[in-house]
């Protein structure tokens, strides 16, 4: 099975030193605002329909705030285009744990799954 990995943060890389900015599934592509996650995702949605998709997140958006706003957009955004099915899997690494609390409340409303 493909996976597309998306690694959401403004400052920290993704983990295990993988090629960024992939879409060969060697890797994770790395996003650093909320408005170039969502053009990912549209992107991957349209080219991959049915496979899997992790969206790993953080929640401040920091020096790219004017670009989308906090990365909790995104799942504001997903929830309200109805485009998340089977095939998403969500994973929060933010410090921050007010962000976290919310972030994990949309992904428990909507009954998407959350992987720790």
């Amino acid at each position: 099975m493909t996976q597309f990995k998306l690694w959401i943060d403004d400052m920290r890389e993704p983990p295990e030193n993988e090629p960024k900015y992939t879409f060969d599934n060697s890797g994770w592509l790395w996003c650093r605002s909320t408005k170039e996650a969502i053009t990912a995702i549209r992107m991957y949605d349209r080219s991959f329909n049915a496979e899997t998709i992790l969206i790993d997140l953080d929640h401040d958006s920091g020096t790219y705030q004017d670009e989308g706003g906090d990365y909790i957009n995104i799942l504001n955004w997903l929830e309200a285009s109805g485009m998340v099915d089977t095939g998403y899997f969500f994973h929060i690494h933010s410090m921050n744990p007010v962000g976290v609390q919310n972030m994990r409340a949309i992904i428990e409303h909507n009954g998407w799954r959350e992987v720790k």
